[in-house]
Order: C-alpha cells, then structure tokens, then sequence
C-alpha cells in the first residue's frame, strides 16, 4: 500500500486529492491523506448566502476558456450548475480623472483590434490615438529577443505609450494579480503577446491573425467570458469533499515539519506519519518554510515568490441604488486615481441569481502589492472608506442593506520578471528529491482553472513516483496545458 500526504487544503490540495480518490476507488493499492492548518476548506473559494444574496468572499468565477474547472465540475455532477456571464451586459470602465470612460469596442486586453471605437474614445489622448495607428506596422523583434523576459509595462509602453500602461494595462493586472504592470513578467503572465511580437510585430495585427485561424478551428458558438456556479463557488468545494472520505481530511492540522528518509515524515500535533511522496499545495512561502531543512536552496528559490494580499468588500442596495447605476459589468481604478478601491464589480448585471431583482450588489476590491497596509484596518474603516469613494465615483450616498469584509493575507502570486526561469530552477532541484511534488498558483497559473490543471499534473506525478502508473482520468484530455 503506497501512502501520499496533500499539505495544503485549498482548490489544488482538494483537487489532487480528488484525482487521488478516482485511483483509489478504481482498485489502486493507495492511500491518501490531506492536512489542513485551518479549520476549513477551500482556501479562498468561500460562499456566504445572506438573505437571498450570494456573496463570494474569493473569485466569483472562472476563464470560460480554460475549460479544467468546467470539466472537473462537470465530473462532480455539477454541470447542470454552470452558468456564464451575462456578456450581452459586458461594458466595464476606467476612472479617469474622476469620470468612468468605457473601455472603447474591439479593445482586446490593452490592444485597439476596432479602428473606429478608439478613435473616438475618450480614453486616450490625441498623441495615445496616433501611436495605436502606428502600431500596426510596428516590425517583427529581432530573434534574439525570444527568450528574454521583461515587464508587461516594458512590452505595452513599447507598442502604445505610458497612457496604456497607466490606464489600462496596470488597473487590468492590478485587478487580476494584485500587482503592478511594471514587475510581472510578460512571458509569465501574457505570454501570447510576447510569441505575437516575434511572428508579426504588431499586436493588433498579430491579435486578428489568431483569432482569424481559431475560427477556422472551431464552429462553436460564442461562450461566455466567465464561468460561475449557480449556488457560488463554494459548490466546487463542497463536492469535492462530499466524494471524499473524512478519514482522510485532517482540518486544524498544520503540518509542523517534513523530513526525507526512504520517503517522508510528516510531523503535526498528532504524530508523526511515514508517506512515500507528498503533494505540497500550500503557498510556495510555506512550502519553502516547510523545506528549509530538507533542502536549502530549493526553499530559498520557494520563498523568493512574491505574494499580495487583497480584501474584498460586498456592499448590497435597494433597487433606487440599482437603477442608478450604469450599465456593465463594473469598473478599474488606475493608480493615479489616488484610490484605495482597485475594481468595483456590479454583481447584479455580471450573473443572473445572485441577489433579488430589487437590489444591487457592489463588489469592491482592495490592497494588492501598493496597499498591503489596508488589511491592518478595520472592518467598520474599510467600509467606511469604500463608501466614501463610491459616494466619488458613483455618487451612491444611501446607506447599504447589508456589508461584508472578507481578507486575505498573501494569497495572490506575483510573477516577476524571470518568473518562468525561477521555475525551471526550482523543477531541477525539485527532482533531486525523489516524492515531491508542487501544486498551487506560484508555478503556471492563479486562476481556479490552472489550478485544477496543475492539481491533476501533481497528483499524476506523485503516482508515477510511488510506482502507481495508472492514468489519473477521468477528466478529459483538454485538462492539458
């Protein structure tokens, strides 16, 4: 009987362990066991139901295009529960200087596919406008440029100018990473743009090329940008566990030390427990922590992954808020603005569900890497602040029916520049420690869709070195990268 421990209980641990649990149940000679140091599981996938509204304390959905979470719902009976974003209602603005100005039509990420919609925007300067039109001849990078990285600042101030970096590309990766566009890795994080600039120079045109030969792939018809669960992402978690046996969940179990002899020791407040691999899930700051003694310079690579932290606060109105708020999915705060508040998203137009049809539901994002301070404040302080910057941007001075603050303490990877060659450190030396392997979102992916992928490569790779070679299906074989 082979024994493999799953540190880390959030989406990657509660996944590995699900495709751990499929082998089991198939007759394998395997048994598993997952330690989590909290009291609960699902890490940030967190879903509060209060009086008929549905607040997500983490994401509130998934890329519809990375189809792992699509499908890993679907295997737990939960495909009759996936919805998609009301996109027909997809507008989403940026302040600027205190006005919220659409993003212009055909606008793909930071790159102007639509001549007409940009022109007349309000967004760009005059100088911004005419350095779009120039792009499209911007001529192919040199070959030897293909394997250097840079920030994602350095690529769009490039092609389009500091105006883009500034309005739109930072507040959509301060949105998403928590970071800033100056310090994350292009080949990390937007690594089509970069193949794009070496094929065909400009973005725009490199942009209408792939889309041109993906329609030519495909007849199907046009999916929703986001993906959610109808009763919140929670659902997810709660499936995963229902088909999980309790005996191999231990919650409130923080693993204390990891040491390697003829396999691993696992020592918690319980004991101490021999497995022949382990699946780390944790953050890769915690997993460093954790292989400090086991090995020195795999820990420190671990713990040289930045992390930012977030709050999110959800605000719920009456119907008169709601009918004064614009159309769209929400709105992104550049950092000029001078604001706390990263993003506001309106809830109520994004997915159909989620609160009555007479009330509105605000979800306001905070902190990130320039603001990790906020998360000391108080509750009743951030609320307070959120309302005062709502009552600038949207002038919504009512009071809310209902409010809830939810905080989360290094949880965002930052992929920095010369993230991609960190990691292929860190997989050379991970090798030199026969059992162990990596999940979570430091190493190819922060959405719940990569990290369901990376789950189901960790838990394959944990088989294949306890010599359990059997295919850790039954997800389909889209779930590869």
């Amino acid at each position: 009987m082979k024994r493999i421990a799953i540190i880390g209980g959030g989406i990657s641990g509660l996944s590995a362990a699900f495709f751990l649990d499929q082998q089991q149940r198939a007759g394998a000679p395997l048994e598993y066991l997952l330690f989590e140091a909290s009291p609960r599981l699902g890490g940030v996938l967190s879903t509060e139901h209060v009086e008929d509204c549905i607040l997500e304390a983490g994401p509130d959905s998934f890329l519809t295009e990375k189809p792992w979470a699509s499908d890993l719902c679907r295997e737990l009976g939960l495909g009759d529960q996936l919805i998609g974003s009301n996109d027909a209602e997809r507008k989403t603005y940026i302040l600027v200087n205190g006005r919220l100005i659409p993003i212009p039509d055909g606008l793909m990420f930071m790159v102007p596919t639509k001549v007409v919609p940009t022109a007349f925007s309000p967004l760009f300067s005059l100088g911004t406008k005419v350095r779009m039109a120039r792009e499209w001849f911007y001529p192919k990078r040199a070959a030897r440029f293909a394997t250097e990285d840079e920030s994602v600042a350095s690529l769009v101030e490039r092609h389009y100018g500091e105006e883009v970096v500034a309005r739109l590309a930072d507040p959509l990766l301060s949105g998403v990473y928590g970071g800033v566009a100056s310090e994350l890795s292009v080949r990390a994080v937007l690594p089509r743009f970069a193949k794009m600039e070496q094929e065909y120079g400009s973005l725009g045109r490199g942009i209408l090329a792939t889309r041109k030969i993906g329609s030519h792939k495909t007849s199907n018809p046009r999916r929703s940008l986001f993906t959610s669960l109808s009763g919140g992402m929670q659902q997810m978690v709660s499936a995963i566990v229902a088909r999980l046996s309790p005996s191999a969940l231990r919650v409130n179990t923080a693993v204390q030390t990891l040491h390697q002899d003829e396999g691993w020791l696992v020592s918690t407040k319980d004991g101490t427990q021999r497995f022949d691999a382990i699946i780390l899930a944790t953050p890769a700051g915690n997993a460093g922590a954790l292989l400090r003694k086991v090995h020195e310079e795999l820990s420190t690579e671990l713990t040289g992954i930045r992390y930012s932290s977030s709050v999110i606060v959800n605000l719920v109105y009456d119907k008169t808020v709601r009918s004064q708020l614009p159309p769209g999915f929400g709105f992104l705060v550049p950092h000029s603005e001078g604001k706390n508040v990263l993003a506001v998203t309106f809830v109520h137009n994004k997915f159909n569900g989620r609160v009555p049809e007479n009330r509105a539901l605000l979800r306001c994002f905070l902190g990130g890497t320039r603001n990790e301070g906020i998360l000391e404040s108080p509750d009743n302080q951030i609320i307070k602040l959120v309302r005062e910057e709502l009552q600038q941007t949207l002038a919504i001075s009512a009071e809310p029916l209902l409010t809830r603050v939810y905080k989360w303490k290094n949880v965002m990877a930052q992929y920095s520049v010369g993230h991609l060659d960190r990691i292929k450190r860190i997989a050379s030396l991970q090798r030199q420690l026969h059992g162990l392997t990596l999940a979570g979102n430091a190493y190819s992916g922060i959405g719940v869709p990569d990290c369901v992928r990376n789950a189901k490569e960790a838990a394959a790779d944990a088989l294949r070195k306890v010599g359990l070679d059997q295919p850790v299906s039954p997800l389909s074989s889209a779930g590869r990268a």
